[in-house]
């Protein structure tokens, strides 16, 4: 790896064809991190550092978590064990020419994933995880300006 010169990296052919590779071996995931240190978490649940490692390595072990050097992702596993929903779910959004711009700013504010400004039918499409659905729909139909929306939700992933 070197750097260019307006500090832009630059990769080998090897490592351009290590980084297709894992790209093609790879899948998608949705990943929550958590990234405070674990003397604040321990401070927070008010245990001892030790103590919240000992647990900490309980749930890596089952699946549950994983850690690294400054961070714990929750894993699809852990979701499921606080109930929580993990489907994608698509908000098709029309809004009112006249009040776009307004509206356009109000929406990028909601906990969406993404939200995409398309062509066709409707003005935006919103992805949005299924546990936060019915709180980004209570919210969007409040701003002034959105005309409908329009909810989907993934059942299935055929490709990704």
């Amino acid at each position: 790896m070197s750097q260019g010169a307006l500090g832009e990296i630059t990769l080998t052919e090897k490592q351009m064809k290590i980084l297709r590779i894992l790209y093609e071996k790879s899948r998608s995931m949705r990943v929550y991190t958590v990234n405070e240190s674990q003397e604040e978490l321990a401070k927070e649940l008010n245990i001892t550092r030790q103590a919240l490692n000992i647990h900490l390595r309980k749930l890596k072990e089952a699946g549950i978590i994983r850690t690294g050097r400054g961070f714990i992702d929750l894993t699809e596993k852990a979701l499921k064990f606080l109930g929580l929903q993990t489907a994608t779910a698509f908000v098709l959004i029309k809004v009112e020419p006249a009040k776009r711009r307004q509206a356009y700013e109000a929406i990028s504010k909601l906990p969406a994933e993404k939200i995409y400004r398309v062509t066709g039918e409707v003005d935006l499409i919103a992805i949005v995880n299924q546990a936060k659905l019915d709180s980004f729909l209570k919210a969007v139909s409040s701003i002034e300006g959105v005309r409908s929306t329009s909810a989907h939700i993934v059942l299935e992933s055929l490709r990704e």
